[in-house]
């Protein structure tokens, strides 16, 4: 199974779509977006996916948690998810508050952490656990854009860059 794992898209309409249509390409069925989404019409673009949503400390719109729940289900927009994604235990939060993600990464209880907030790109293991940040696909940051696919088969990650 591949995942699509992405983050701060931060309204960012044309980047969102742009790895979306890559997503597709990949036959990529399940997103995690590790937060920052900010308005609620990004969650229309996502509705193709099986989606889960990590709420970031930019997702403070009124309307952003009836919007999630309306069109991909209850509690598929939360501070923090623990599925478990084929067979794997798995933990997704924004990642602003440090304490937590470092609790989480450490815990020894997953086998994949996905976080966000930093738009910086990560792929670490961590005791047992993958650290894994896809960077950013919207924010005012100078920086490359990105996002990742997890392919759970192989254990690869694949970071691409929107140039």
């Amino acid at each position: 199974m591949k995942i699509g794992i992405i983050s701060d898209t931060h309204d960012n309409v044309g980047n969102l779509a742009r790895a979306l249509a890559k997503l597709k390409d990949q036959h990529v069925s399940r997103v995690f977006h590790c937060g920052d989404v900010c308005q609620p019409g990004i969650i229309h673009l996502l509705t193709d996916f099986d989606l889960w949503i990590a709420q970031g400390n930019m997702d403070r719109h009124i309307g952003l948690a009836q919007t999630a729940e309306e069109l991909v289900g209850p509690g598929r927009l939360a501070w923090l998810h623990r599925p478990v994604v084929d067979g794997y235990a798995t933990a997704m939060i924004h990642g602003d508050n440090n304490e937590v993600l470092g609790n989480l990464i450490t815990s020894g209880q997953y086998a994949y952490v996905f976080h966000g907030h930093t738009h910086q790109r990560r792929d670490q293991m961590v005791g047992h656990t993958r650290v894994i940040n896809p960077g950013a696909l919207g924010g005012t940051r100078k920086q490359s854009r990105s996002f990742c696919i997890l392919d759970l088969e192989t254990n690869k990650v694949q970071f691409i860059e929107l140039v």
